[in-house]
């Protein structure tokens, strides 16, 4: 595998949330590695996109790593229980990032099964299989993902982002991004990316 280089994330957040399918995402901590394959993508562009965090040019304490320059995690919290990761995009002082929304466990499955249900892999049923991360929320718990990520450049060691040689053996779906129906006219955007049949996928 080959680690992904600064000049992937600094190019349109849209491109990169379809070039992110496929990818290899890897957490590395005193435990292990664990490894997944990206299969759900949302792009969030910046102060055009009222659905964006960093919509009107927004910079507060919690989005000022959006301004970064590309390559860096964003890390936010939903519901006041769950983190979601991001992947900032294009030039520093944009505010642009690619949600990765679910993912396919690859490496680590012990490791990753005690984040979500405390027991072993092979003692999860089908379903919780299914669910340990075809979900913003879920992939984080899994991956042991929190607010320490926050601003942690995939350039290094502890989360990092790879191809491999079978990456664009897929077609890719496009939709409408989800739960944002608060954002007016962005609510109905293009920009939700997935892996046509992968049963990872948050929603088909």
């Amino acid at each position: 595998m080959e680690k992904l280089k600064k000049t992937f994330y600094t190019r349109d957040t849209i491109l990169v949330a379809k070039k992110l399918l496929g990818k290899y995402l890897a957490v590395r901590n005193i435990n292990g590695e664990m490894i997944v394959r990206i299969v759900e993508t949302e792009g969030y562009k910046g102060p055009g996109d009222k659905a964006c965090h960093a919509y009107n040019n927004r910079l507060t304490k919690r989005t000022e790593v959006m301004y970064c320059c590309g390559g860096c995690a964003y890390i936010y919290q939903i519901y006041g229980m769950h983190y979601c990761l991001n992947v900032v995009t294009e030039k520093k002082g944009v505010g642009t990032a690619v949600l990765i929304r679910s993912a396919e466990p690859v490496k680590g499955l012990n490791l990753m099964s005690f984040n979500r249900y405390n027991k072993q892999w092979n003692q999860l049923s089908d379903k919780e299989k299914n669910n340990i991360t075809n979900g913003p929320g879920k992939l984080c718990k899994a991956l042991g993902i929190d607010k320490n990520f926050n601003g942690e450049s995939f350039l290094g060691e502890v989360i990092s982002i790879y191809r491999f040689r079978d990456e664009n053996d897929f077609e890719i779906e496009t939709s409408k991004r989800i739960n944002i129906d608060y954002s007016e006219e962005a609510r109905d955007f293009m920009w939700r990316f997935y892996i046509r049949g992968n049963p990872y996928v948050s929603k088909k």
